[in-house]
C-alpha cells in the first residue's frame, strides 16, 4: 500500500479548521485498534496480516492529518 492520500484541509473564510483534525486522527486510529481487537479474539473471520495493514495506513494517515492541521494552525505548509 505505497498509495498517497491527500487530504484537503476544510477551512472557513477566517481560515479555522471546520472539523477537528484530534477527533477525526483518533477516530481513524481507534478503528484500527476496534479491528485488531476483534481479529485478536477471532470475531470477525478477517484475515490478520491484512487488518494489520490495514491498521498500520490508518495510523500513518492519521498522523499525516495532525502534522497538515499543526502546520497549517504554526502558518506554515506541510
Amino acid at each position: 500500500m505505497n498509495r498517497e492520500v491527500t487530504l484537503p484541509l476544510i477551512v472557513d473564510e477566517r481560515g479555522d479548521l471546520q472539523v477537528a483534525a484530534a477527533d477525526v486522527s483518533k477516530l481513524l486510529r481507534t478503528l484500527g485498534g476496534r479491528w485488531l481487537h476483534l481479529v485478536e479474539a477471532g470475531d470477525s473471520g478477517w484475515d490478520e496480516e491484512t487488518v494489520a495493514e490495514l491498521t498500520i495506513e490508518l495510523a500513518k494517515l492519521a498522523d499525516r492529518i495532525d502534522v497538515a492541521c499543526i502546520a497549517h494552525s504554526s502558518g506554515r505548509t506541510p
